[in-house]
């Protein structure tokens, strides 16, 4: 079987769906009725005309090596429901062994070369010399800047902790906005992301206290690490540089070629509504390595990259300097995503110890990703708990947030049916947030949410 002709689930098409609106009108196209000259090609190529509401029918075609999409309809969602109608089609019915391998029409083959061609430029494009006395005296004021708003930041915390925490769930949100846009001004955009979510905590119920002075103390340290970056080994200063917003070049970091394996992947929103962040968690089959692409989108338009979980994608991936080996930007795709095996699963103990050996890298890292199995999830009145399966040790599960939420652990349970099942997610400080699972035999994942 060709790699296009490995069709991927109805499940899988429709995590795909930028929102429910078009998950909910994408299925309705997903049957043969509205759609004609439907086919596809060895190469990856899906294409069909599909009959609406107006007097031209749409063309949709999808590459499924990207994936990426492209229809006539004036929807400015990616993918469209034509698209993802198009993908459920294929995923229920197929299109026939003579119209899977048939040739494109003229003009799916002409957006398919538009995008190999663009490829084929970007790859051969030579870069802009750089001036590099212009570009030292642009990062020495930067740097300026940003110490100045750390010394305002370090500042701020003091005048909260001689005040007492007791007030700032009257003091409301507003003032750490405050701070968070001076930060802003300071050409540090991670502070002010965790200055933002600071100001979040008194609101956040019982315990809030607690935490707040946890993550105070956790911006406090990276304060003194970007006063004191001088004194430190590179591998941290390059985690402290990045926690700060200030990366170094993609260029340099590392490249990995491999077949990734899509673990998980949801959508956050900022606390101020702004920024729309999709998190999809990889895992590299030949290397054995975890990845994260971080892919964001504006008010009203949902990020881009959209990969289905339980595929495996043939790429490149380029991991960023000081981010504890996990942020990476994935490459173009150069084949199909194909179904792959269920990833084997560690105990309860070997996890908390990659945690904690990642903590050592990146003090300030909320979570490290990891793969249990088998264990039994076990709901009780202190909170749910993922034990091994042995009964010897068991994990406390976060409480709904994240990327996990209440319903998502009853899903778990009534797919592990009190029997093992394996369980990704993301281990840290506060527990163990399970995001997809599989159960024993089957190698179909489960999103949980």
């Amino acid at each position: 079987m060709t790699e296009q002709g490995v069709r991927p689930t109805a499940e899988q098409v429709l995590a795909l769906a930028p929102d429910d609106a078009s998950r909910t009108a994408g299925a309705k196209l997903g049957r043969a009725g509205p759609w004609s000259q439907i086919g596809g090609s060895a190469s990856g190529l899906v294409w069909g005309v599909c009959t609406g509401s107006g007097s031209t029918p749409y063309r949709t075609v999808v590459d499924l090596t990207g994936p990426a999409y492209q229809c006539s309809c004036p929807s400015r969602k990616f993918p469209c429901k034509h698209a993802l109608g198009l993908l459920l089609l294929r995923a229920a019915e197929g299109f026939g062994e003579s119209a899977e391998s048939g040739e494109a029409p003229d003009w799916a083959a002409e957006w398919s070369a538009g995008r190999a061609a663009k490829a084929a430029r970007a790859a051969a494009a030579p870069g802009r010399p750089a001036d590099a006395e212009a570009a030292g005296r642009r990062a020495e004021r930067r740097a300026a800047r940003i110490g100045a708003g750390v010394a305002e930041l370090e500042q701020r915390l003091e005048d909260v902790l001689r005040s007492g925490l007791a007030g700032q769930q009257r003091a409301g949100y507003a003032p750490w906005e405050e701070t968070a846009a001076r930060m802003v001004d300071a050409q540090a955009p991670g502070l002010a992301a965790r200055v933002r979510e600071l100001g979040t905590i008194p609101s956040c119920g019982p315990g809030w206290p607690a935490r707040m002075l946890e993550e105070g103390a956790l911006l406090h340290l990276l304060n003194r690490g970007w006063l004191g970056l001088a004194g430190l080994p590179e591998p941290l200063a390059a985690t402290v540089r990045s926690r700060v917003g200030l990366p170094g070049p993609a260029a340099e970091g590392e490249v990995v070629r491999d077949r990734w394996l899509v673990l998980a992947q949801y959508d956050s929103v900022s606390p101020d509504g702004r920024l729309t962040t999709r998190r999809t968690w990889l895992y590299g089959l030949g290397s054995g390595r975890p990845a994260l692409v971080l892919d964001f989108g504006p008010p009203g338009r949902p990020p881009e990259l959209a990969l289905p979980v339980g595929l495996a994608v043939e790429a490149e991936a380029r991991f960023r300097p000081g981010t504890a080996g996990l942020r990476a930007d994935l490459g173009e795709r150069s084949a199909a995503a194909a179904p792959s095996r269920v990833p084997a699963g560690v105990g309860t103990g070997a996890a908390l110890e990659a945690y904690g050996a990642a903590l050592r890298e990146d003090p300030w890292l909320d979570a490290w990703p990891v793969v249990l199995g088998p264990v039994i999830p076990i709901p009780g009145e202190l909170g749910w708990q993922l034990a091994d399966a042995e009964g010897t040790s068991a994990l406390p599960v976060t409480p709904a947030g994240g990327g996990g939420s209440r319903s998502g652990l009853w899903q778990l349970a009534a797919l592990s049916g009190g029997g093992p099942v394996t369980v990704f997610g993301e281990c840290g400080h506060r527990g163990f947030t399970p995001l997809t699972a599989w159960h024993p035999g089957c190698p179909e994942p489960v999103a949980l949410g």
